[in-house]
Parts: C-alpha cells; sequence; structure tokens
C-alpha cells in the first residue's frame, strides 16, 4: 500500500475511532445518562454521527477483509506480506488525531451552546480514558491490514490482467489495416484493358 493510501486510509479510521472514543468518554463519564446526555441540545447531532462514522468504518474494513480472503482462495496459497509497520507509532498518530478531534468537538459544542464548557484539564482526562483504548484497536487493525491488503491487491491485478487483455481483444475484435490506395489511378485501370481492336 502507497504512503499516500496509507494516509488516507489511516485518517479516515482515526475519525471514525475518534467517534467511538468519544461515545466511550462519555459513557465512562455518565454512565447510564450518556445516551441522554448525547442526544440533546448541542449533541443531538452526535447519535447520527456515530452510526454513519462507525457504519462507514466497518463497511471498508469489510470490503478489505473479503478482498484479502478472495485473493488468498484464488491464489491457493498465502500471500506474502507486507514489513509490519510499527504499532507504538501508529497508536501515537491514532491516539493524537483522536485527542485532538475530540477536543475540537468539545470546544465547538461549548461554544454553539453558549455554555462556558469544560475546563481543559477535565478534557484531556475523560479524553484520554476514551480515546487511548480505541486509539489502541484501530492501531492493531491499521496494522494488521496494511501488511495484507497491499500484497492481496497486487495479486489480484497479477491474476486479472490476462482476462482483461483477452476480454479487450473480444470487444474491440482484430485490427484491419487501411488500404493504401483505395482508387486507382486512370492510367493503372486502362492498362489493364486491351487496346487492341477484335480481329476481322
Amino acid at each position: 500500500m502507497s504512503r499516500r493510501r496509507f494516509a488516507l486510509v489511516g485518517l479516515g479510521l482515526g475519525l471514525a475511532a475518534s467517534q467511538a472514543g468519544h461515545l466511550l468518554a462519555y459513557e465512562l463519564r455518565y454512565g447510564a445518562r450518556a445516551i441522554q446526555v448525547q442526544s440533546a441540545g448541542a449533541h443531538a447531532y452526535f447519535p447520527a454521527l456515530v452510526k454513519t462514522g462507525l457504519g462507514a468504518a466497518a463497511a471498508v474494513a469489510l470490503i478489505a477483509l473479503l478482498v484479502i480472503g478472495f485473493a488468498r482462495v484464488a491464489a491457493a496459497r498465502p500471500i506474502a506480506r507486507e514489513p509490519a509497520l510499527s504499532l507504538l507509532r501508529l497508536f501515537a498518530v491514532l491516539y493524537t488525531l483522536q485527542l485532538a478531534c475530540f477536543v475540537l468537538q468539545e470546544a465547538a459544542e461549548a461554544a454553539w451552546s453558549g455554555s462556558p464548557g469544560t475546563s481543559p484539564a477535565v478534557l484531556l482526562l475523560w479524553g484520554t480514558a476514551g480515546q487511548l483504548p480505541v486509539a489502541l484497536v484501530a492501531a492493531l487493525a491499521l496494522r494488521w491490514l496494511a501488511m495484507r491488503l497491499g500484497p492481496a491487491i497486487a495479486r489480484l491485478r497479477l491474476m486479472l490482467t490476462p482476462v482483461l487483455r483477452r476480454f479487450v481483444y473480444a470487444v474491440t475484435g482484430p485490427a484491419f489495416s487501411p488500404a493504401r490506395q483505395v482508387v486507382l489511378a486512370s492510367e493503372q485501370v486502362a492498362s489493364g484493358f486491351n487496346r487492341r481492336g477484335p480481329p476481322l
């Protein structure tokens, strides 16, 4: 997997994981009242956002697993893996991204509702409690997919290239070279006839 694709996947996963961490932080802080708090006032958007984000992340993960499984079955042998990424770095990057999203989200909600908001120390405390375990799970999942998804896609491309070539050839058909001389010159046409008259 290229660095650009990996960065995009990591960014999307971090944003989705930040909402899961947000949900966990509120569950730890408010307990049974967490759903009520997250569904009223400035937090009214949160349930729909969580469902959309986690649903999209689950769909992407499912598609990646299907690609890896199909490539392994089609190849009839284990697929080589890419070098493992540093789990600590992935964990640190995802945790930082998730915590930043959590703090900005809470600050935006406080500004929207006009309330003074939570103190930075309390915000970091509950943000860490919610985002830290989710970041660890997300880092493990991203590391596992990064090792297997790229080689699986490369294997499928290698196997499907001959099939696609035959399909393109069958659709386009054989190529005919254009005629170099469509209309013959008058001299060439006349030379093909006998100029002598019939015998008497």
